[in-house]
């Protein structure tokens, strides 16, 4: 799946504060506190609204507690490199994975 660069950032947010607290109901604002503390402002209505499509991507679930909304991720980040990756061989290697580690290992050796 094709991420943005701001759902990334969202996301990486929310693994982060799913790791402090697995249990943690995060809400946009948690999501706009932390992205602040890494010095990417962002307005709230923005943030909500890709974590809403992150949601509809189902990405993240969406729940009410009481009056508010809360997020969670679908998949941990590991989860999702590992899609990632799987989609990126099938797209490019039919699937065949160890080709496509030979041609990082060939193509891509300036980059590391």
């Amino acid at each position: 799946m094709s991420l943005g660069s701001l759902e990334l950032e969202i996301l990486n947010s929310v693994w982060k504060l799913q790791t402090i607290d697995e249990d943690m109901n995060i809400s946009v604002k948690d999501v706009v506190d932390d992205m602040m503390k890494n010095d990417m402002e962002r307005a709230y209505t923005t943030v909500k609204t890709v974590m809403d499509r992150l949601s509809s991507k189902e990405l993240l679930v969406r729940y009410r507690a009481g009056k508010k909304f809360f997020y969670k991720t679908v998949m941990d980040k590991d989860e999702m490199a590992i899609s990632s990756i799987k989609e990126i061989s099938n797209q490019f290697f039919n699937g065949n994975i160890s080709e496509m580690l030979h041609f990082i290992e060939e193509q891509c050796v300036d980059l590391v």
